[in-house]
């Protein structure tokens, strides 16, 4: 792949995820406003977060950029959860998610020019019942305050916590490579 490709995203999860797939790419983050339209379907939630943030990097790149933008999002029921603000409300949100099943959906962008590909991709994550003790220790040793849903699947809770996914795994971390690569082929 000869085209320069940003990533424009702070997250050192989807760096390491486009690494492991030996992109070459420079990371390009802009503040962005993450609300949405109240109205707007869950599963393009993250579709539209994932697009102001490539707007935003594109808008100070010439034409000649591709630039992937990601958003992920923790859905239980029709709740969208975002990352915690504080130590109680990440116990909150995983207490919530403890013995339960959500959805984790990430939105993908790819712009180039005028040239967009936009998907999302739904993981399902089945929990097991977790001990106040179990959600403290994790809260206080993982800090998980940047990660939608208040945790990270590669992390202790996702080996202890976590009873079963269906979907793609690499998705819950914040980017389906897989079906990124697919995009960018298809576009370069």
């Amino acid at each position: 792949m000869n085209k320069k490709i940003i990533l424009a995203s702070g997250s050192p999860r989807r760096k390491t995820l486009l690494e492991w797939a030996e992109v070459s790419f420079e990371v390009m983050v802009k503040p962005t406003d993450e609300t949405y339209p109240e109205d707007l379907a869950v599963e393009e939630v993250p579709v539209h977060i994932a697009r102001q943030k490539a707007l935003g990097v594109a808008a100070d790149l010439s034409n000649n950029e591709l630039v992937i933008a990601a958003d992920t999002v923790v859905v239980l029921g029709n709740e969208i959860i975002g990352k915690p603000t504080s130590r109680e409300d990440a116990i909150l949100i995983l207490s919530k998610l403890a013995g339960k099943t959500h959805r984790v959906i990430t939105g993908v962008v790819l712009l180039e020019g005028t040239k967009e590909t936009a998907f999302a991709d739904s993981t399902t994550v089945h929990f097991h019942p977790l001990t106040p003790e179990q959600i403290a220790f994790y809260v206080d040793k993982y800090k998980p305050y940047d990660k939608a849903g208040a945790y990270a699947i590669q992390e202790w809770i996702g080996v202890v916590g976590i009873k079963s996914v269906e979907g793609d795994f690499y998705n819950v971390m914040g980017l389906p490579v897989s079906r990124v690569m697919q995009a960018l082929q298809a576009m370069l």
